[in-house]
């Protein structure tokens, strides 16, 4: 049998009013509407989840390049690549990253940046010895700028497949730099500018 609850709606009149106390509480739990900020932070949420599992994936673009051709031939049978039977290394390891991306539309990729006179640059693999290589990830002006990027820094992060018409992958955001959170690296000063501390005292080397 259901229980009531009396509400007080007028002093002077002492009319009330009575409702269900189930309905109450299914009032309690109607569910408010979703705001706008809510879902976004839900899509990014989710997204993040994702980056952190596929950052600790196979697909991860130095663990191909510490492979050798038989490996990489084997993966690409595993695979059902096609067409890849003849070509170089590097061009083997670019496919099979390009492929999944379509699968999963998000990679993991590392290097160290080399920074070119047109003010862009290119993570470069030491497992080539840094040289160019078709599966080098393009680093634009702008995250060069951003984070103070400099030649020789170890840059790892997010990284998209090339669009039409483009030849390299390109790092979408920058995660780590040096290992360290790039963030913090806006507030470093560089070596160059430093203040140098001149020795005060003497030390004595020779035993007395």
């Amino acid at each position: 049998m259901a229980k009531s609850i009396k509400l007080q709606t007028s002093e002077n009149d002492g009319t009330v009013a009575s409702k269900n106390i189930n309905e109450l509480d299914q009032d309690s739990k109607r569910e408010k509407p979703v705001t706008r900020h809510q879902r976004e932070s839900a899509i990014t949420r989710a997204a993040d989840e994702r980056y952190e599992k596929i950052k600790q994936s196979e697909i991860h673009i130095a663990d191909l390049q510490k492979l050798t051709m038989k490996d990489l031939m084997q993966l690409a049978k595993e695979e059902n690549l096609t067409e890849y039977t003849g070509l170089k290394k590097q061009d083997l390891i670019f496919k099979i990253l390009k492929e999944r991306t379509k699968v999963n539309g998000l990679m993991f990729g590392e290097g160290t940046l080399e920074i070119l006179p047109d003010g862009f640059g290119f993570l470069r693999s030491p497992d080539y010895h840094y040289l160019p290589c078709p599966d080098d990830i393009y680093v634009s002006p702008s995250q060069i700028r951003r984070f103070g990027l400099r030649t020789g820094a170890i840059v790892a992060g997010q990284i998209r497949p090339p669009k039409e018409n483009e030849r390299y992958f390109a790092l979408l955001r920058v995660e780590a730099v040096n290992g360290c959170d790039p963030e913090i690296l806006t507030t470093k000063v560089f070596f160059d500018d430093l203040t140098p501390l001149h020795p005060k005292e003497r030390l004595r080397l020779s035993s007395p």
